[in-house]
């Protein structure tokens, strides 16, 4: 399986405004088809909350901070975004959640499919037993 894993992306310093940039096989291996964004997350709120049993996502903190917590079904991990050149890579099948947004967080995310409703898994417990199934 893929490994969740930190990437640094490029980051082109400049007096006037630093500008990064994301662009596939520098740091992203993955075709990505959809772009969305969180923002506005009321204090003390929780994003996500499922699995994806075909998508891959980079998560990028554009603005503030926020902590994505995945467990892979054995072991959780925490990161904590904090800079708009690092993004997460998620690999499928990585239970995922957001939380302690700072004020003005803005949460992105490439992910490499269109939407799907059906790719989602809801509940915990059932991740689990799918991962157990699908090993």
């Amino acid at each position: 399986m893929n490994e969740a894993k930190l990437i640094q992306l490029p980051k082109i310093l400049d007096e006037r405004g630093n500008l990064s940039f994301i662009e596939k096989g520098r740091g992203v291996d993955f075709d990505f088809k959809r772009v969305y964004w969180i923002y506005d997350v009321p204090g003390g709120e929780v994003r996500g909350g499922h699995a994806f049993r075909e998508q891959e996502e980079l998560i990028v903190a554009l603005s503030g901070s926020f902590d994505v917590v995945l467990h892979d079904g054995t072991v959780e991990c925490r990161y904590s975004l904090n800079r708009s050149f690092i993004g997460l890579y998620v690999p499928k099948m990585y239970w995922r959640r957001m939380e302690n947004f700072s004020t003005n967080a803005v949460a992105m995310a490439l992910a490499s499919t269109l939407y799907d409703e059906s790719d989602y898994i809801l509940d915990f417990e059932t991740y689990l037993k799918w991962k157990d199934n699908n090993a």
